[in-house]
């Protein structure tokens, strides 16, 4: 059997993720799957790339060098990839929830009127890097560090944080919450590609558990069904609208920072275009606060 670059991938990703079954969701694929590549390619190779226990999974010291000449070979195909589809006028964005929420409209009409020969596509990667890390796209709006010395992350805005609660719920009836609303109560995260982790609220506010989910559906679908709250960015409740799903601001939390991550000494020439409009579209689309709801009109109690 000859190796392949989905052999490759999988195996990175295990490496990455320290998991099978994370390595999975990254690549948006079944463990299964997973473990047929990296089996297939520890047979084609001859040696054992990790040594799995039932609680890790570390590269052996040959795993370690393999996976090093792992990470060039895809890293050359990402560079021949980003080649082919500068020549074919194509930039593609990742996202792992939600691209620029109300923005997003604004911008992919800027880009159009100035980019009629190069084609922007929207990619939903659920992943920590949101497709950047197996090549599938060019750039990726991420709302955390990723922490990866292969890649640069440039901020170009921020974004209010928004709580997300079940249209029975007696806070749906708020006109905006607080970070003391959350007290006590169960908080859905997903700590791979969310912004939401326990050490947002103080000692006196804080939730009661956190309930890990691994793509926004499961999110929405424990909201909804009032096993429990969530807080996102704006971004989320522009895109994802539900039935059973109410979005309230969140007066006193912190807003979360918005980066395009990219890969070091990227040649797409398309790249600091999109930049440019990305940072336009934050400055020139702030978020306002809904009617009657900005700093200085809160009332007792709220």
């Amino acid at each position: 059997m000859n190796l392949e670059l989905r052999h490759l991938r999988a195996l990175v990703a295990v490496d990455d993720a320290r998991t099978f079954t994370d390595a999975a969701i990254a690549l948006g694929t079944s463990q299964a799957s997973i473990s047929r590549s990296v089996a297939a390619l520890e047979r084609t190779l001859g040696v054992r790339v990790f040594q799995r226990t039932t609680r890790s999974v570390t590269p052996t010291a040959a795993g370690k060098r393999i996976i090093e000449h792992a990470r060039r070979v895809l890293d050359e195909a990402r560079l021949l990839e980003v080649a082919a589809r500068d020549h074919a006028g194509e930039l593609r964005v990742g996202y792992a929830w939600s691209a620029l929420g109300s923005r997003t409209i604004a911008l992919q009409r800027r880009w159009e009127e100035e980019n009629t020969a190069a084609q922007l596509i929207w990619v939903q990667s659920n992943s920590a890097a949101a497709g950047l890390a197996d090549g599938s796209v060019d750039v990726a709006v991420v709302r955390r560090r990723l922490n990866d010395p292969r890649f640069t992350e440039a901020l170009i805005g921020t974004e209010r944080r928004v709580a997300a609660v079940a249209a029975t719920d007696p806070l749906a009836r708020r006109r905006f919450l607080r970070m003391a609303d959350f007290a006590g109560r169960s908080v859905a995260v997903d700590s791979r590609t969310g912004t939401t982790a326990g050490d947002l609220w103080g000692p006196e506010s804080q939730p009661s558990s956190l309930r890990p989910v691994q793509s926004v559906d499961d999110w929405l679908t424990l909201i909804s069904t009032g096993k429990a709250m969530g807080m996102s960015s704006e971004a989320t409740a522009a895109q994802y609208q539900r039935s059973g799903v109410v979005y309230k601001p969140v007066r006193d939390a912190a807003p979360i920072s918005v980066f395009l991550a990219s890969w070091k000494d990227d040649p797409s020439a398309l790249l600091a275009g999109f930049a440019r409009l990305a940072r336009e579209a934050f400055a020139e689309h702030p978020a306002p606060w809904p009617p009657g709801k900005g700093p200085g009109k809160s009332r007792p109690g709220h």
